[in-house]
């Protein structure tokens, strides 16, 4: 098996770099183990190509919205359709009626809806739902968990170390890039995942002040990090006895983990939920949802292209193929059948893999090979460097993974195929680098 070779690629970026800062649209395009990224010409399926003619598995998903693989057809069709009626209007439609009414039906804690255009946007307007509602102002997030890139979102999203982190009971809050207002986090209560113990003391202590609990059902940006049993059953016990808004940000894990997110895979319903990514499959869009007394309260749902036509196109699309009779049941089979090569691989190359797959979402990590309680547990035992380097050598062999997060992305264009030759990859890889 031959690595591949990106010369076009590097040409690229060295030109990008006189005209975008960091030569890249997004620091999400550049990985971590490489002084610069591929430059892909197109996708197709689980497949995307770059300008040196590569051919990639890719379990990227453009960070996650391509759950029904690049270039869906019926999503792309119903998009080419609303183009030919317009692209935008700034008023109500009468497929914006059809896409709000589909959304209170397959989202469980979704008696109403408003829209965005982002992960970020949609955080930003549930914090806001949540204050307007309560008439309180602080928020409890989790260490590790990322909820958008402004000020507020992007406190303590990571850390290197533990000892970043500070004490346990009184953490650090990190501010994540330059140019964030000093005084970003003051009404965040920064608190460990998967502890209902400290939670409700903070609440007990502080709830006539907490406005809202906001936290991934699945702790997807850092780890990923699985919740204990019991534990969203918890948070909903908690928040309802305290007063406090329950808000689950479903940005990643909805329509990903199940056609109900998350809450309807749990079981668990939220006060509020937000999502995008893969609710239009590549188009942006954002959607929140949650009790009408809540999402009525007087906090407008103010943007330019909120509800965009061609979102809406793209999202009602979307929403049909996932309601095919075996969608999920696929993409379940395609992330087992990646579980179980990758535990072969363990036991094969004798080293601690952990892997575990919910819906259209596969994680993968290595240096432990159990569940990982919380941010900080995680820090300790995931062999980090390995895995960089892991994914640096799938890549040249044309297997691609998220360069960081072990986070996996599944879609319903990839067959067992795929599985087959990422799993001699990684074979040839981890014998490359364990030297057996």
């Amino acid at each position: 098996m031959k690595k591949y070779k990106i010369d076009g690629s590097e040409a690229i970026y060295e030109e990008l770099k006189e005209y975008l800062p960091g030569g890249v649209g997004s620091s999400f395009h550049k990985p971590k183990y490489r002084d610069y990224p591929v430059a892909i010409s197109y996708g197709k399926g689980s497949r995307l190509y770059d300008v040196d003619g590569n051919e990639y598995i890719d379990y990227i998903a453009g960070f996650g919205p391509m759950l029904l693989g690049y270039g869906p057809e019926n999503v792309n069709k119903a998009v080419q359709e609303q183009l030919k009626s317009g692209s935008h209007f700034s008023a109500p439609t009468m497929k914006m009626l059809e896409l709000s009414k589909l959304l209170t039906e397959v989202i469980p804690s979704a008696e109403m809806v408003c829209f965005q255009n982002s992960g970020t946007e949609v955080v930003m307007q549930a914090l806001r739902l949540a204050r307007a509602y309560t008439g309180k102002y602080k928020i409890i997030k989790f260490e590790g968990q990322y909820h958008g890139w402004a000020d507020e979102e992007k406190v303590t999203t990571t850390a290197s170390t533990v000892e970043e982190l500070g004490d346990r009971e009184h953490p650090n809050k990190i501010l994540a890039t330059k140019g964030m207002k000093p005084n970003s986090a003051d009404w965040l209560i920064l608190a460990p995942w998967n502890d209902l113990d400290y939670l409700e003391r903070i609440m007990k202590e502080q709830s006539d002040e907490i406005a809202a609990l906001i936290t991934e059902p699945i702790m997807c940006d850092s780890g990923p990090i699985l919740p204990k049993e019991g534990f969203l059953e918890g948070l909903r016990e908690l928040t309802d006895k305290y007063g406090i808004v329950l808000i689950f940000d479903e940005v990643i894990t909805g329509f990903r983990v199940s056609l109900g997110g998350a809450q309807g895979y749990y079981g668990v319903t939220p006060d509020i939920s937000t999502f995008a990514k893969a609710v239009t499959a590549g188009y942006p869009f954002g959607v929140v949802a949650g009790k009408k007394e809540i999402m009525s309260c007087g906090v407008p749902s103010s943007g330019t292209f909120n509800a965009n036509p061609i979102g809406v196109a793209a999202a009602l699309a979307t929403i049909r193929e996932l309601q095919t009779p075996g969608t999920y049941e696929h993409l379940q089979e395609i992330g087992n059948a990646l579980a179980a090569g990758f535990q072969k691989l363990a036991i094969r190359h004798k080293i601690k893999i952990y892997t575990r797959a919910i819906g259209g979402i596969f994680v993968l990590y290595f240096g432990f090979d159990e569940d990982v309680d919380d941010f900080r547990d995680w820090l300790t035992k995931a062999d980090t460097e390995f895995y960089e380097e892991f994914v640096k050598r799938c890549e040249e062999y044309g297997v691609r993974f998220t360069d960081d997060r072990g986070r996996e992305y599944i879609s319903t264009a990839h067959t067992m195929e795929d599985v087959d030759k990422t799993l001699q990859v990684a074979d040839i890889v981890l014998s490359e680098m364990l030297g057996d």
